[in-house]
C-alpha cells in the first residue's frame, strides 16, 4: 500500500509530500506502521531515495494519552486507533493537525490548550465538594486527553486566539463543579471564550476518541449562566 505523508523539517521550513510503500497488514494500526517504517536504518521513499525517519509523537499506543493525534485520510484521529484495513483504496494520507504550529513532520505544538487555561486563571482554588448528582458526568468530562482533535475539527476554533474550544468548555465545567472561590471567574471566562463563539456544530462530539458528552457540559454551564448562550 502507499503511505503519503506531509513532512516539514523545521517549524519555519516549507512542507512537502513524501510517499512510502508498505506491505499492508489488515490488523496493523497507523501507529504500528509508522513504527515499522522508522525501524529501518535505510528508510527510502517510494522512488528509492533515502529518507530521514518520520517524526511523530506517541506514548501509550492504547488510545489513552492522545499524543498520536494527526489527520488521517482527511479526518482527525489517533494513529493508534486507526487501522490500515479501513484505508479503502489502499492509500493512507497523513498530515499534522492543521490548527496547531508544526514542530516537525507530524509533531505539533498543542501548548495553547494549557496556555489558555492559565491566561484566564482557570483553576479550582478553594475546593468544595461537588454535587453527587454530577459525579457521573464529571468522570466522563475528566477523560479529556487534550489531544486537540476537537479543536482541529471545530469550524469556530481560530488557533485559540479568542475562542478556546470544546476542551476548554469541559475544563470549565469540571472547575465550576468543584471550586468554591474561582467558579464565578471561570464561568465568566467560559462565556467570553466559548459560549459566545460556539455555533453548536458539535463536530467535537463526533471526533472525540473518549466519547465525552461535551454537549452536556455545555448545557450545564449555560444553565449556570442564567440561560446565556
Amino acid at each position: 500500500m502507499k503511505i503519503k505523508i506531509l513532512r516539514q523539517a523545521m517549524p519555519d521550513s516549507q512542507p512537502y509530500w513524501q510517499e512510502f510503500r508498505y506491505e499492508r497488514k489488515e490488523n496493523q494500526t497507523v501507529a504500528g506502521m509508522l513504527e515499522e517504517l522508522n525501524y529501518k536504518d535505510d528508510l527510502t521513499d517510494i522512488s528509492g531515495h533515502p529518507a530521514r525517519r518520520i517524526q511523530w509523537e506517541c506514548s501509550c499506543l492504547q488510545g489513552m494519552c492522545g499524543a498520536c493525534a494527526m489527520v488521517i485520510n482527511n479526518r482527525p484521529a489517533l494513529a493508534c486507533e486507526t487501522f490500515l484495513r479501513d484505508s479503502g483504496d489502499g492509500t493512507v494520507t497523513l498530515e499534522p493537525l492543521r490548527k496547531f504550529p508544526t514542530v516537525c513532520d507530524l509533531v505539533v505544538d498543542r501548548g495553547i490548550i494549557q496556555e489558555n487555561l492559565k491566561k484566564v486563571s482557570a483553576y479550582i482554588g478553594e475546593y468544595r465538594e461537588a454535587d453527587p448528582k454530577e459525579y457521573e458526568h464529571m468522570y466522563a468530562a475528566g477523560k479529556c486527553l487534550k489531544c486537540g482533535l476537537c479543536l482541529e475539527v471545530c469550524p469556530n476554533y481560530d488557533g485559540g486566539r479568542t475562542f478556546f474550544g470544546a476542551a476548554f468548555a469541559n475544563d470549565c465545567y469540571l472547575i465550576a463543579s468543584r471550586s468554591g472561590s474561582m467558579e464565578a471567574s471561570v464561568r465568566e471566562a467560559y462565556g467570553e471564550h466559548f459560549a459566545k463563539g460556539c455555533s453548536k456544530a458539535l463536530s467535537c462530539v463526533d471526533v472525540c476518541p473518549m466519547k465525552i458528552p461535551t454537549l452536556a457540559s455545555i448545557a450545564k454551564m449555560n444553565r449556570g449562566q442564567g440561560g446565556k448562550k
